[in-house]
């Protein structure tokens, strides 16, 4: 484990309060003027999968779409497909050294992409029809840092220092059976408790990984679960295997399920949830559906093949979806009906910010198109990655500098500022 001295901290520390008092500022200001005054707050961090609002929609505004003609930096993670999360002028994801037979846990500086630490445990490479590596995204909580691997072992870490709390293996301690590419979806802090989804969704003392409940397996697990209200109860949308599964977060209790089969059991996107209706879709030829949880039923509004989220999910930006359908990049509104449509692409990822959309195509292309359901209009195009991997990685956007992932293991920082 590799330790940062005290005078490299520093700016680490300087980064860290100059941002807490660019953001006190703002708050004070918007506390004076109206709500039709003031500005949006642009996001302090991206703390896990999907970002602050777990909807892959940053606040940020203040960036360019060209970037600066070189990499601000870049560094070999290891094989996967793990994202970055980031909080605190520290950034965390995970990647897997095939030579060691291990996976790593990274915690780099975000501006300079040197090493604050890294932790490295046994783990196999599980490449069934892919590269193999890491699939699940680190969850940062406050000075607590989660990670769960596609085989099960489970980890707390101490965000600073990299001590590690404690761990577990779901396989033995809580008789979890990962699917054919393992667990992938990330972990999920709620208040003072952890909810993994590893088939079955589980609800444990984040500061213990002491059980609270547990609910009936759900089938395969590749989805991370959405955590929402509905009508003042805590709720969680979970898309397994089997279907989707709408749970209360206090208690595991099952308010709806509606059965939704794929091909190979593989439900990998997140659910979209707004307001009272929930979006998901899968890839295969399966399709995309909307929904509504009323006060007694889960009711579906439509069903179309128009979207299919085969490896990562949609992002919503005001009534429209924005996403890949198989390798197709296309924008449809609520109802379903297309707007536009893009080939070429191949099966990439995408984040957006409130009105542009970041993209990886799979020939290692970060482009930037705005995001509008006009037309589909680029407004940049750079190749930055070329690892011998895929590009199934969502880019993620903080503080104007844009972090794109290959599974090959390459992670670059683009500098948009």
């Amino acid at each position: 484990m590799t330790q940062l001295e005290p005078d490299q901290l520093e700016s680490y520390m300087t980064l860290t309060a100059n941002r807490s008092i660019k953001f006190s500022v703002v708050f004070a200001a918007l506390a004076l003027t109206s709500a039709a005054d003031s500005e949006t707050v642009e996001d302090a961090s991206w703390p896990y999968w999907r970002g602050p609002a777990r909807n892959g929609v940053s606040t940020e505004t203040k960036w360019q779409p060209e970037g600066k003609p070189e990499d601000l930096w870049s560094l070999d993670v290891g094989l996967g497909y793990s994202a970055v999360s980031i909080d605190n002028g520290r950034l965390y994801t995970m990647g897997h050294d095939k030579e060691k037979g291990v996976d790593s846990v990274w915690c780099l500086n975000p501006v300079s992409g040197e090493e604050i630490w890294s932790h490295e445990y046994e783990a196999a490479l599980w490449n069934f029809m892919h590269g193999g590596g890491t699939l699940g995204t680190p969850t940062i909580d406050g000075e607590a840092l989660y990670t769960l691997n596609r085989e099960g072992k489970l980890f707390c870490f101490d965000a600073t220092s990299g001590e590690v709390r404690w761990k577990m293996d779901v396989t033995e301690k809580l008789g979890a059976e990962p699917g054919k590419w393992g667990f992938s979806a990330s972990p999920v802090v709620d208040g003072d408790s952890l909810l993994i989804n590893i088939g079955k969704m589980v609800s444990m003392d984040k500061k213990t990984g002491k059980v609270s409940w547990e609910t009936r397996d759900y089938g395969h697990s590749y989805s991370t679960p959405t955590p929402f209200e509905l009508r003042g109860r805590s709720a969680l949308a979970l898309l397994n295997s089997e279907g989707l599964a709408i749970l209360d977060r206090t208690d595991g209790e099952e308010l709806y399920f509606h059965e939704w089969k794929t091909k190979y059991d593989i439900n990998a996107a997140s659910p979209i949830i707004d307001g009272d209706t929930v979006f998901i879709s899968s890839g295969l030829n399966r399709g995309g559906a909307m929904l509504r949880m009323g006060e007694e039923e889960l009711e579906v509004l439509w069903e179309s093949k128009a979207m299919r989220n085969k490896m990562n999910g949609c992002v919503q930006l005001g009534d429209y979806l924005y996403g890949f359908d198989e390798a197709i990049l296309k924008c449809i509104d609520k109802k379903g009906e297309v707007k536009w449509s893009e080939r070429g692409l191949g099966q990439g990822a995408l984040s957006a910010t409130v009105n542009r959309l970041l993209l990886t195509s799979d020939q290692g292309e970060l482009i930037i198109l705005e995001a509008t359901p006009g037309e589909y209009k680029e407004l940049s195009r750079t190749h930055v990655i070329e690892d011998g991997g895929v590009y199934w990685t969502t880019p993620v956007i903080l503080d104007g500098l844009i972090y794109v992932r290959g599974s090959g293991g390459q992670l670059v920082c683009r500098d948009h500022r």
